[in-house]
């Protein structure tokens, strides 16, 4: 019986990794095991760099509230306790946006959490 090789799925299971290295310098472009090596690092650090994407504008969001709490005369984390306190929810997103782009609705909020402290 003469031996069977299966090169269709073979080609097309190579061109798959090529296809995702397109765009990579040299030999990560061209050679398959190179670049499927390349393309699954990539991944990896695609994977690694949503979750730090995260974790840093949830930063760059608090730096941005404390620096408008301070306007007004409170720290950050009174500013958070006092709106929990308050019961009003906000995300730290929404809450940055108010500091930067309204901040006569963020000093409202600030005067809420003064207000609920004196009482």
């Amino acid at each position: 019986m003469p031996r069977s090789v299966n090169n269709v799925a073979a080609k097309k299971r190579k061109k798959k990794w090529l296809k995702a290295a397109k765009g990579y310098f040299g030999g990560k472009s061209k050679l398959y095991k190179t670049a499927r090596q390349a393309v699954e690092k990539g991944w990896s650090y695609a994977y690694r760099d949503r979750k730090a994407k995260k974790r840093s504008f949830r930063q760059l969001w608090i730096v941005r509230i404390n620096a408008a709490a301070r306007l007004n005369d409170l720290k950050y984390s009174t500013l958070i306790d006092g709106l929990n306190k308050a019961g009003i929810i906000m995300d730290r997103r929404t809450l940055a946006f108010l500091a930067m782009n309204e901040p006569e609705d963020f000093a409202k909020l600030c005067d809420v959490v003064k207000n609920s402290q004196d009482a």
